[in-house]
């Protein structure tokens, strides 16, 4: 079974890796070609533009997406819908709002083209070595892909979640736990960083992580961060917010279920946009290590 990805970023070439690794046929293709010569040096098949991709699949088509959530994904989702056919399968592994999910669903089942919300979480390293995917849509298209899920996740980390929009949505709230663990350890370690002791945050950071109740991937983040800057003096204390957080207090107003927590973490990123914080440069810290996210220096406004 041939699989086109198109994304071949920092998470789409991970998990293009990752499944070759296993023998499935990757063919790849991005608009950008830096992007392309890099995924074609780490030895996948690449298409210079989306149809010579399409060209190069099988008569049925499965398109597995790493793209950009918003705009970019839905006209995209859109244009394939023109130039591919009933039965073939389209599979979004962004960070897609669950409401354009279903959209997108709606608007292929139209076309008899099956569509799956793929919620992908572990960062680079699950992205290239087993992630932990949540996947949405009709069960009998979950379970002809399933064999591609499982050469994707690290053991025991996927699950058939539902209906269509369902696997975004599961990501949406994970990401919004996400945002208030981090909040917790940044204020945590500020507190620490503005005491009367002289505590060695790296070493704190590495005990932590070993039997203690808060010990996790997060902390173990943070002690290799704290490796390199052990006082995080190269990192300004500016987290920007990639929007699962708004979405999530959304949800909860919706459903009136109170999230304090998650709320008041969003409320710190934004707040982070005008100060500068230990507790902002810890988080900023978590986020570059699991995903590769932007962190902005000292130099930068």
């Amino acid at each position: 079974m041939k699989i086109g990805f198109i994304g071949l970023g920092k998470m789409g070439l991970n998990m293009a890796l990752n499944v070759s690794d296993d023998n499935w046929q990757v063919i790849g293709f991005d608009v950008n070609d830096k992007v392309r010569k890099n995924a074609t040096q780490e030895k996948i098949e690449v298409a210079v533009t989306l149809d010579s991709l399409l060209d190069k699949l099988e008569q049925k088509k499965i398109i597995f997406l790493s793209t950009p959530a918003g705009k970019i994904t839905n006209q995209l989702i859109e244009e394939l819908s023109f130039k591919l056919n009933a039965g073939d399968i389209i599979i979004d592994s962004g960070n897609s709002n669950y409401h354009d999910s279903v959209k997108n669903y709606e608007l292929l089942q139209e076309k008899q083209i099956d569509f799956l919300d793929c919620g992908t979480s572990g960062g680079m390293a699950g992205a290239r070595y087993g992630a932990c995917l949540m996947i949405g849509g009709e069960k009998k298209v979950f379970e002809f892909m399933e064999p591609f899920f499982k050469s994707l996740a690290c053991k025991d980390g996927y699950i058939y979640s539902g209906s269509a929009g369902s696997g975004h949505y599961l990501k949406m709230v994970h990401n919004g736990i996400e945002y208030g663990m981090m909040q917790a350890m940044g204020e945590g370690f500020d507190i620490l960083q503005s005491s009367d002791y002289e505590f060695d945050s790296k070493s704190v950071a590495q005990v932590w992580n070993h039997g203690s109740v808060i010990r996790s991937w997060l902390m173990e983040l943070l002690a290799q961060g704290l490796v390199t800057d052990p006082d995080l003096a190269q990192i300004k204390g500016k987290v920007d917010a990639s929007g699962e957080a708004k979405w999530t207090i959304e949800e909860a107003l919706r459903l009136n279920v109170p999230i304090p927590v998650i709320a008041s973490s969003l409320f710190a990123r934004n707040a982070s946009q005008i100060e500068d914080s230990f507790s902002n440069k810890v988080v900023a810290t978590l986020r570059q290590g699991f995903g590769g996210h932007k962190t902005f220096k000292k130099e930068e406004a």
